[in-house]
């Protein structure tokens, strides 16, 4: 019977041991406050232990690192967002970590229309058919503001956001990023909305950011003489989808669509923005390239060729196109 006691005391002691070590190594860091954790999109050479530490979110790296290398075996920390709390023991942050993040990131090229975006949104936020119908459905009822103003960037974004919420995070960033150039166009007394819209066409119609301001030149050029855009981009935000492709080519025959964006048939800019462009058109807008040029094409390595008058356009295009 005294032998058993002992066994039962060294046992409890020995518990109480490992309980403590337990605790203190891979116990909570303790706090009530949520932590967002960012697996960065290149991930090669993260050290997860070590950043975790580093941000106070596990008491001992050491102890986490051989925790981890024994769980995660087999397994991987996705890039993204995790939200960790203080109450999480070492095993609770190792279980988050190898979950779906809650943040995802997502990288908007220069350029996209809203659809494209929507099409992104689904596929990295695991969005329902519902919820991308409702992004494409955003600020609909106005022309000027369905597109242009969600901003071509690298966001990290939760995954239980609402559309709507979404959205507002995208326009937010537009307002901060285009705060500078809004100055710019206000004191060349040009409204924004308008500048945002010369900035569209220039994104879809540059061969590179190194033309944007002689494009930017051509279209303030014809704008000021009255003439036609003639832009193709804007025939090709009227006939995009996604069955047939969002920019497709334009034939002869789409420059007689009836559509106020065509500007074959309407003098000026088109009701609203075609698509949501980056800083370098959106400079080029607020600075255009001082020409006489009123044409200009691009060759088959995307060169940029300007000219005057149409016949030297005309002279440009066999010379270059055909």
């Amino acid at each position: 019977m005294k032998q058993f006691l002992m066994f039962v005391i060294a046992f409890a002691v020995v518990l109480c041991i490992a309980g403590f070590l337990g605790w203190r190594y891979f116990g909570p860091v303790g706090g009530t406050n949520q932590t967002v954790f960012t697996v960065p999109q290149q991930s090669a050479g993260f050290d997860v232990p070590h950043e975790l530490s580093r941000g106070h979110l596990i008491k001992n790296e050491k102890a986490f690192r051989w925790l981890y290398n024994l769980l995660v075996a087999g397994k991987t920390t996705a890039a993204g967002g995790y939200r960790l709390e203080g109450t999480m023991t070492a095993w609770g942050v190792i279980r988050k970590l190898t979950s779906q993040p809650d943040f995802a990131w997502v990288t908007v090229r220069e350029g996209l229309r809203k659809e494209q975006i929507g099409i992104l949104l689904h596929d990295k936020l695991g969005w329902t058919s519902a919820q991308e119908t409702a992004w494409n459905s955003v600020n609909d009822g106005s022309d000027e503001f369905r597109e242009g103003v969600y901003f071509p960037d690298t966001y990290l974004l939760p995954r239980d956001e609402s559309v709507e919420q979404i959205a507002k995070r995208f326009t937010d960033h537009f307002n901060e990023k285009f705060a500078p150039y809004a100055t710019s166009f206000a004191a060349q007394d040009i409204k924004w909305t308008t500048g945002i819209k010369i900035a569209s066409l220039i994104q879809r119609e540059a061969g590179g950011s190194a033309d944007m301001p002689i494009i930017s030149g051509v279209i303030w050029n014809r704008l000021n003489k009255g003439m036609a855009l003639q832009i193709d981009a804007t025939i090709q935000y009227v006939l995009g989808n996604a069955k047939d492709g969002w920019w497709p080519v334009v034939k002869g025959s789409d420059t007689s669509i009836d559509s106020l964006y065509n500007t074959y048939l309407h003098k000026g800019l088109p009701p609203g923005p075609i698509a949501n462009p980056g800083l370098a058109a959106i400079a080029a807008a607020a600075n255009p390239a001082e020409t006489d040029c009123l044409f200009y094409l691009h060759d088959h390595d995307r060169q940029i060729h300007c000219s005057v008058t149409y016949a030297e356009h005309l002279v440009n295009i066999k010379k270059y196109l055909e």
